[in-house]
């Protein structure tokens, strides 16, 4: 909703789109949060944007103004992955404005702290709930429903312009799409979607200069294909496995293999990886859906015996596993939390955060590869920045660059390291066409929230058209 320096903007454009402004967009600012000590010491805004009359599906958000110059700095819409993955995962796990602190977690209300490393120190960013039954996120029918990579990338541009309709003041602002693993995918997508309704003159014109993707999905083979080369790189696997591999499966799909041998190879692989976080390859395997607080209690409640007991026992978790994951699936499914977020009573149950159902069952992964519109976009003068975490055994950074090289650009800048605080941050190379990738040292799937310090240097200078 509208700050009070921004009202004569407010104003003129509320005139100049009248008959645009939309009806179905619910906002609400919120200044303090459960868990967090004192005021919010930044804008941070949520709410609701139906997307589709027909089913009803309303797309919840968490808008953060940027703390710097919020009239000018770049306005970013970020979209994590899965799909089915909560946006609540960039506010709070990834590069937002907040932490959850794990040190001494007695099994109360997580505590939050600041991010020093938020990128929206320098931006403003909504990080969105997508698509319907994710998070927050929800449909008003009750019949099933299916939703493919076209209609995603088609609700997720109508989010956007209605946002900017009821948010008049950013539309001048330099915009990016955003976007992880396969929300990394989805970025492109929906990047290339406001390019052409620009172009078709679609209202509001969306100031699109360009996109940035972190360990994302193309949905090509080479997504999967180079995890034996990593995997023996990072020394989780033989050469005589990884020989075995690269022999009998030339050409494979490492997804759905037809050779028999190359199958059974690939069994053993996969066997290896069954045993390690492949999304961090240094951190501990931990349960992607633990039970929540209130669950735990309510078990506690139904035994039989020890009753008395068992009430008073203190909760007993991994202290391997008791990171912001986990305690961001206790602090969301707080009703407190939930009033607090003003999220509509009785829209959702259980609160995850990431949904492996609505990935399962309800999505279709209708667009094979998202290489065609990397380079329609990139072709056309946009800029694009392709980061990866390098102990990242989901989405390779080898695979990254394979599929970078493929689209033929010319090299400007060859591999070579750069620095944060005096000190190797990771590898870059500078490509044609305004492409530029780059690894992040010791970098996870989820890259900002496991090298805070280096992505945010990272991202500062590629958003102010410097070099890394």
């Amino acid at each position: 909703m509208a700050s009070p320096r921004h009202l004569p903007q407010l104003l003129f454009f509320l005139a100049l789109f009248s008959d645009l402004w939309p009806c179905s967009l619910s906002a609400v600012n919120i200044t303090h949060l459960p868990g967090f000590a004192g005021a919010l010491p930044f804008r941070l805004e949520t709410g609701y944007v139906n997307v589709d009359e027909e089913s009803g599906a309303e797309l919840f958000y968490y808008f953060v103004e940027s703390e710097r110059n919020p009239s000018e700095d770049p306005l970013l819409l970020w979209l994590i992955g899965g799909p089915g993955c909560s946006g609540f995962n960039g506010l709070a796990l990834d590069m937002g404005p907040i932490r959850f602190y794990t040190d001494d977690f007695d099994g109360s209300l997580p505590t939050i702290v600041s991010n020093p490393h938020a990128w929206t120190k320098i931006a403003s960013m909504i990080f969105l709930d997508w698509p319907s039954g994710t998070g927050f996120s929800y449909l008003k029918t009750d019949k099933d429903y299916i939703i493919d990579d076209w209609h995603a990338k088609k609700l997720i541009y109508e989010f956007l312009k209605k946002w900017l309709l009821d948010h008049p003041f950013f539309l001048s602002n330099p915009f990016y799409m955003g976007g992880e693993s396969y929300g990394g995918k989805m970025a492109t997508l929906v990047a290339h979607e406001i390019v052409q309704g620009n172009e078709e003159g679609q209202q509001p014109l969306v100031n699109i200069k360009g996109y940035l993707i972190g360990n994302a999905i193309t949905g090509e083979k080479v997504d999967k294909n180079t995890q034996a080369s990593h995997a023996y790189g990072l020394g989780l696997i033989s050469k005589e496995l990884y020989k075995l591999l690269e022999n009998n499966c030339v050409e494979e799909d490492f997804e759905n293999p037809k050779n028999a041998l190359c199958a059974a190879h690939l069994n053993v692989f996969n066997d290896h990886l069954s045993e390690i976080n492949v999304y961090s390859i240094l951190d501990p395997k931990c349960d992607d859906e633990p039970s929540t607080l209130e669950e735990i209690v309510e078990s506690r409640r139904s035994l039989q015996e020890n009753y008395a007991e068992s009430l008073t026992k203190p909760l007993i978790l991994d202290a391997n596993c008791i990171n912001g994951d986990l305690l961001a699936n206790y602090w969301a499914n707080n009703r407190f939390v939930r009033q607090a977020l003003h999220i509509k009573e009785g829209s959702v149950g259980r609160w995850h955060r990431c949904d492996f159902h609505v990935n399962t069952y309800h999505y279709k992964r209708s667009i094979p590869s998202s290489l065609p519109y990397h380079r329609n976009l990139t072709g056309r003068g946009y800029r694009a920045l392709v980061y990866n975490g390098d102990h990242d055994m989901k989405v390779p950074f080898v695979g990254a660059l394979k599929w970078i090289k493929s689209l033929g650009y010319s090299v400007l800048d060859p591999w070579r390291s750069w620095h944060v605080d005096n000190q190797v941050a990771g590898y870059t190379v500078l490509f044609s066409n305004g492409l530029t990738f780059a690894t992040v040292k010791g970098g996870s799937h989820v890259t900002p929230g496991k090298r805070p310090a280096e992505c945010f240097g990272m991202f500062k200078r590629w958003i102010a058209h410097e070099a890394l």
